[in-house]
Protein backbone atom coordinates (compact mmCIF):
# COMPACT_ATOMS: atom_id res chain seq x y z
CA UNK A 1 0.00 0.00 0.00
CA UNK A 2 1.22 3.38 -0.98
CA UNK A 3 1.88 6.17 1.09
CA UNK A 4 -0.53 8.57 -0.21
CA UNK A 5 -3.84 10.41 1.35
CA UNK A 6 -6.78 8.81 -0.09
CA UNK A 7 -8.85 11.82 -0.66
CA UNK A 8 -6.19 14.54 -1.50
CA UNK A 9 -3.64 12.24 -3.05
CA UNK A 10 -0.59 13.70 -1.16
CA UNK A 11 2.65 11.53 -1.76
CA UNK A 12 6.01 11.74 -0.67
CA UNK A 13 7.85 14.98 -2.42
CA UNK A 14 11.65 15.48 -2.52
CA UNK A 15 14.13 17.95 -1.41
CA UNK A 16 17.59 18.02 0.03
CA UNK A 17 19.01 18.14 3.53
CA UNK A 18 21.82 20.64 3.41
CA UNK A 19 24.80 20.06 6.60
CA UNK A 20 26.48 23.32 7.75
CA UNK A 21 29.36 23.97 9.54
CA UNK A 22 30.92 26.42 11.09
CA UNK A 23 29.58 29.39 13.42
CA UNK A 24 27.79 32.24 11.97
CA UNK A 25 28.94 35.77 11.05
CA UNK A 26 26.68 38.04 13.26
CA UNK A 27 27.73 35.28 16.17
CA UNK A 28 31.57 36.28 15.80
CA UNK A 29 32.89 33.23 13.28
CA UNK A 30 34.03 33.41 9.94
CA UNK A 31 30.75 32.00 8.06
CA UNK A 32 28.97 28.77 7.23
CA UNK A 33 29.77 26.38 4.90
CA UNK A 34 27.78 24.16 3.27
CA UNK A 35 29.89 20.47 3.30
CA UNK A 36 27.37 18.21 1.63
CA UNK A 37 23.94 17.60 0.14
CA UNK A 38 21.60 14.81 0.08
CA UNK A 39 18.30 14.21 -1.26
CA UNK A 40 15.55 13.22 0.47
CA UNK A 41 12.14 12.12 1.20
CA UNK A 42 9.21 14.22 2.95
CA UNK A 43 6.73 12.05 3.88
CA UNK A 44 3.00 13.18 4.14
CA UNK A 45 1.59 13.17 7.61
CA UNK A 46 -0.89 10.46 7.33
CA UNK A 47 -3.55 8.96 9.79
CA UNK A 48 -5.53 6.18 9.57
CA UNK A 49 -9.45 7.57 10.38
CA UNK A 50 -12.97 5.91 10.64
CA UNK A 51 -14.52 8.19 8.26
CA UNK A 52 -18.23 8.96 7.61
CA UNK A 53 -18.79 8.54 3.88
CA UNK A 54 -21.41 10.70 2.27
CA UNK A 55 -23.90 7.99 1.76
CA UNK A 56 -23.83 6.88 5.66
CA UNK A 57 -21.42 4.52 5.67
CA UNK A 58 -18.34 3.97 7.21
CA UNK A 59 -14.71 3.02 6.34
CA UNK A 60 -10.97 3.40 7.27
CA UNK A 61 -8.79 5.99 5.45
CA UNK A 62 -5.37 6.82 5.61
CA UNK A 63 -5.87 10.69 5.09
CA UNK A 64 -3.39 13.47 5.51
CA UNK A 65 -3.56 15.82 8.56
CA UNK A 66 -4.37 18.86 6.32
CA UNK A 67 -7.61 16.96 5.04
CA UNK A 68 -8.40 16.14 8.84
CA UNK A 69 -8.11 19.92 10.35
CA UNK A 70 -9.92 21.57 6.93
CA UNK A 71 -12.87 19.34 7.52
CA UNK A 72 -12.87 17.50 3.99
CA UNK A 73 -13.25 14.12 6.05
CA UNK A 74 -15.36 13.88 8.60
CA UNK A 75 -15.18 11.15 11.80
CA UNK A 76 -17.53 8.83 12.72
CA UNK A 77 -19.32 9.96 16.01
CA UNK A 78 -18.66 6.27 18.14
CA UNK A 79 -21.34 7.73 21.07
CA UNK A 80 -23.66 10.30 21.19
CA UNK A 81 -22.94 13.84 22.61
CA UNK A 82 -24.58 13.84 26.27
CA UNK A 83 -28.06 15.56 26.55
CA UNK A 84 -29.58 16.56 29.86
CA UNK A 85 -33.19 15.44 29.95
CA UNK A 86 -35.94 17.39 29.84
CA UNK A 87 -38.78 17.62 32.31
CA UNK A 88 -41.82 18.70 31.45
CA UNK A 89 -42.97 22.25 33.20
CA UNK A 90 -46.01 21.87 35.25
Amino acid sequence: MARHCEVCGKTASVGNQVEIRGKAKYLGGVGTKVTGITRRKFQPNLQTLKVELPGGQHKTLRVCTQCIRSGVVRKIVKQKPFQLPTTPKT
